[in-house]
């Protein structure tokens, strides 16, 4: 395992502390993985992609999603955020208002943070974004350095074991547009 993103050159390199709690982490999911979810093998110790599989009895069961996570070179002493991820976001036209030119501040700053994204496609749900972006407390202000990767795919599947109906939410820069 590297730590180096190679995938993602505008990334810096992990921090030692970072590396091996990544390490360590990534020993016991693979000695006692979560149910539910999959680790894709990888040489890249920070971006992680996981495989999500829809809890028996819900409305996702047999249904098959990625989560992507990248950490930041500090992890896990940074709280988690939400990134988009649509390349297009960031070719849009020039804000027209102040409330959007900061929405667009916060996803650039976002970008240096722990993102847990969906990837395409996205599972439709009230709190899940159609572009990935996944509303939910702990990648927010709720986030403690004592949490895990795990402890995070657990909620996000709880969340959308939950969930009454599957709808989407139209990706978070036509919000930001509007």
């Amino acid at each position: 395992m590297t730590s180096s993103a190679s995938s993602s050159p505008s990334r810096k390199v992990l921090s030692k502390i970072a590396c091996l709690r990544l390490q360590k982490e990534l020993g016991e999911w693979q000695a006692s993985p979560p149910g539910g979810f999959t680790y894709k093998v990888s040489d890249n110790l920070q971006r992680w992609v996981i495989e999500v599989s829809g809890a028996e009895g819900t409305l996702y069961a047999g249904e098959t999603y990625r989560l992507q996570v990248d950490f930041p070179e500090q992890y896990p002493m940074e709280a988690p955020q939400v990134r988009e991820r649509d390349p297009l976001f960031f070719l849009l036209p020039l804000a027209r208002t102040l409330r959007v030119e900061l929405a667009l501040f916060w996803t650039a700053l976002m970008d240096v943070l722990v993102q847990v994204i969906f990837m395409h496609p996205a599972p439709m749900h009230p709190h899940i974004y159609s572009n990935g972006h996944i509303c939910l407390d702990i990648l927010y202000d709720s986030w403690s350095p004592a949490m895990t990767v795990s402890s995070v795919c657990i909620s996000i599947l709880s969340m959308l074991s939950s969930s009454p109906a599957k709808v989407t939410q139209p990706p978070l820069h036509y919000l930001q547009s509007k």
